[in-house]
């Protein structure tokens, strides 16, 4: 009988827990990823400063790399910067916009990428795509994934508090996300990743339903999981669908409609995915998504971002421009404006004030 398989793109370490960061160095040659110590540091001017301080000393082969911003420039400057030297690979340390440059340019430069996040804001941590700002606005750019994923949760609970609860809006949203790829199987005959979906929703699951909080090693394990799950099953599938439906959809026409005042990336996919669910009409779901989303401190109405009612309801009219060809309970219902505005009242009684 043949054996069918297939091979999952995924990292060949994933080290989550307290102290991570000290080995670090360790890690990467135990692994046969650096042997020889030589990598490509790439880190931020501000925060990054002091961990390169508390990090060069166990790293004396390390050449480090200050990146400006996240922009397209930023990861072509890096890139370039890169390729005077020999490495074994390209450690990005940081934050989501200094980890997408060095996404972008390890892959310019042919390089294996190490992510070592110093917070857990959404799912792009281990995801196959780098996001960047251009001149067209922002970007999706395809890379290969991390070949390690080093995170530290001593660093990730001394990070502001906003992160760690945007990450917990985009995990939570995939839930979300995945009943609008099921739905877009039922109704168009789109091809579902089973393997994708599973890891997907149950990232999701992990985070929605457990019991502890932000400032708990626990969750903040489960939460780092979850987000490291999502970017894999992006992997698998070949594109964001796993973790992108309505919910960010909404979040995309936040960006477009009011680019100065939108929220965080995951506020803004948690609220859109508490409303997109209630939009599919799983009510007991919505409002049990929206308790969990209340009881970390995240928006789940648009005035806790500082948006009217009104500007909620273009939003959402909006949001299937941004992601045409893509079939969401939003395509699905095509909702004028008085339609929205009347579910969006329902909603806002169901979940509570």
């Amino acid at each position: 009988m043949p054996v069918l398989t297939r091979l999952i793109p995924s990292p060949l370490v994933v080290d989550i827990r307290p102290g991570a960061l000290e080995s670090l160095g360790g890690v990467l040659a135990d692994e046969r990823i650096s042997n020889s110590g030589r990598l490509a540091v790439a880190v931020s001017g501000g925060s990054g400063t002091g961990l390169r301080e508390r990090l060069a000393p166990s790293l004396p082969g390390a050449t480090w790399y200050e990146v400006g911003g996240g922009t397209l420039d930023d990861a072509v400057r890096l890139a370039g910067a890169m390729k005077a030297g020999r490495y074994d690979a390209v450690v990005g340390l940081g934050g989501g916009k200094i980890i997408d440059c060095a996404k972008f340019a390890a892959a310019r430069v042919g390089l294996p990428l190490v992510a070592v996040p110093t917070n857990l804001a959404h799912d792009g941590l281990c995801s196959p795509v780098a996001t960047l700002d251009n001149d067209a606005g922002r970007g999706s750019y395809g890379v290969p994934n991390p070949i390690a994923i080093v995170i530290d949760l001593d660093i990730i609970r001394d990070a502001p508090v906003r992160y760690v609860r945007a990450g917990i809006g985009d995990a939570v949203s995939n839930v979300s996300a995945v009943a609008d790829w099921e739905l877009a199987c039922r109704v168009k005959g789109e091809r579902i990743d089973g393997l994708a979906a599973a890891m997907a929703r149950q990232a999701g699951e992990s985070v929605l339903r457990h019991p502890g909080g932000i400032g708990d090693n626990d969750f903040l394990q489960v939460l780092a999981e979850a987000l490291v799950l999502s970017g894999i099953a992006m992997s698998v599938s070949g594109d964001s669908r796993p973790s992108s439906g309505a919910c960010h959809e909404i979040n995309h026409a936040f960006d477009l409609l009011f680019p100065k005042r939108a929220a965080a990336h995951g506020e803004q996919c948690g609220l859109g995915a508490a409303f997109a669910m209630y939009l599919r009409g799983a009510h007991e779901e919505s409002v049990h998504m929206a308790g969990v989303l209340r009881r970390h401190g995240l928006p789940v109405l648009p005035q806790e971002i500082g948006f009217t009612t009104e500007e909620f309801v273009r939003a959402v009219e909006f949001a299937p421009e941004t992601r045409p060809g893509r079939y969401t309970i939003l395509e699905h219902l095509d909702l004028k404006t008085e339609q929205i505005k009347d579910v969006y009242a329902d909603y806002v009684k169901a979940i509570g004030s």
